[in-house]
């Protein structure tokens, strides 16, 4: 079997019809008329195309090559592309995708799904957590409220962000939280966990928005609230700074959407920065990165967690890598308030109760509806042939 096309498209409109969300796929063709599709997150609208442009370019690295062959043709992808940046965003993005695709590909040709290519699935169901909001000017009874509504629809764990709380920053540019945001948003998370009780998981997310001294000072004063976690309270790019909070605080520290590639984790683990990992499998370098860094997590014993805004493709995905790992904790589901999330991908029931069954499918085992599809390309795209 050889790769004859590659080719890609955005779906996604700018907000608010997205609900935040715009994804990138890639398609790939074979000479036997098998066909694979890949899901990357292209994280905004505007680098949509950029991520799209970058697929392409990696096009003559892949026809005429065997797509069973994963492994090679994602090295030989990353490493010719290193010193442009194949290892980094945004580009780590495209291969992430590429490889989906790949995957897609193998395990139609052999008629199994992918969790069996990863050694098996050690459960037949995932987890999830309802990332929820409340509206920035949500007071908290208003939070609390939203979480009792989310939880009524099944779900045993529940996020809700902080970093907007509705209570603006004498300084919109510096990450220092003063006295009365900081009240405010303390108040907010104990609101929630008031509301929801101690059965139902709570984890709380600060999208890097915090500086150090703001970031401990939260931590520490929700340690009786017994978060799942709180989830970036540092920006990302100074692992020593994540460090000095988990080393502050019992309150469990989580990061990891904005890393990638075991080799950045590597150096959360060996920094000690980090109770949970949380990344975005579907820009984090693909589905055999994915479990390489939860395998290497486990090593340190740390649960994986990981983020997630995909469509019901890109998230079955994660759930194929996620059921072959021992020590996968619950996965993000963002599309609660995206009425079309599910017709994306057919229409089919994907989430129940708050768990999503894992395909049984050969390859991903979701694919696109075309129609659909095509009425959600970003302005200016074209669909696949």
């Amino acid at each position: 079997m050889k790769i004859t096309d590659v080719q890609a498209c955005v779906i996604g409109k700018p907000e608010p019809h997205s609900g935040g969300c715009v994804w990138t796929f890639v398609r790939i063709y074979t000479d036997e008329g098998i066909v694979g599709t890949g899901e990357c997150n292209s994280a905004s609208y505007y680098t949509g195309f950029g991520l799209k442009e970058a697929i392409l370019k990696m096009k003559d690295m892949l026809i005429g090559e065997d797509p069973m062959n994963v492994g090679p043709l994602y090295e030989k992808m990353r490493r010719r592309g290193r010193y442009a940046g194949t290892t980094h965003a945004p580009l780590i993005f495209a291969l992430t995708g590429i490889e989906n695709a790949l995957y897609d590909i193998v395990g139609k040709a052999l008629g199994v799904p992918i969790y069996q290519l990863l050694g098996g699935k050690f459960r037949d169901k995932i987890r999830l957590y309802a990332d929820c909001h409340a509206g920035d000017s949500a007071t908290p009874e208003a939070y609390a409220e939203k979480a009792l509504s989310v939880v009524e629809e099944g779900y045993s764990a529940v996020k809700f962000d902080v970093d907007h709380s509705g209570v603006g920053k004498l300084d919109p540019m510096n990450w220092t939280v003063g006295s009365r945001e900081m009240t405010h948003v303390i108040n907010l998370i104990c609101a929630i966990r008031e509301g929801i009780g101690f059965d139902i998981d709570l984890a709380i997310d600060c999208h890097g928005q915090f500086d150090l001294p703001s970031a401990i000072t939260l931590a520490k004063a929700v340690e009786d609230v017994r978060l799942m976690w709180l989830e970036e309270p540092v920006p990302a790019e100074n692992i020593d700074a994540l460090a000095q909070v988990r080393a502050s605080t019992s309150t469990v520290i989580c990061t990891g959407e904005n890393h990638y590639t075991r080799f950045e984790f590597l150096e959360m683990f060996r920094q000690k920065a980090v109770d949970i990992i949380m990344p975005d499998l579907a820009k984090s370098g693909g589905i055999m990165e994915a479990k390489r860094i939860a395998e290497i997590a486990d090593a340190h014993y740390i649960p994986i967690a990981p983020h997630n805004v995909s469509s019901p493709l890109g998230m079955m995905a994660a759930c194929h890598v996620m059921a072959t790992v021992p020590n996968f904790f619950v996965l993000e589901f963002h599309g609660r308030d995206i009425p079309w999330w599910a017709d994306l991908c057919g229409g089919e029931e994907f989430i129940k109760g708050g768990w999503m069954a894992v395909s049984d499918k050969p390859g991903i085992g979701v694919e696109l509806d075309p129609t659909v599809a095509k009425t959600l390309l970003a302005d200016g795209d074209t669909y696949f042939d």
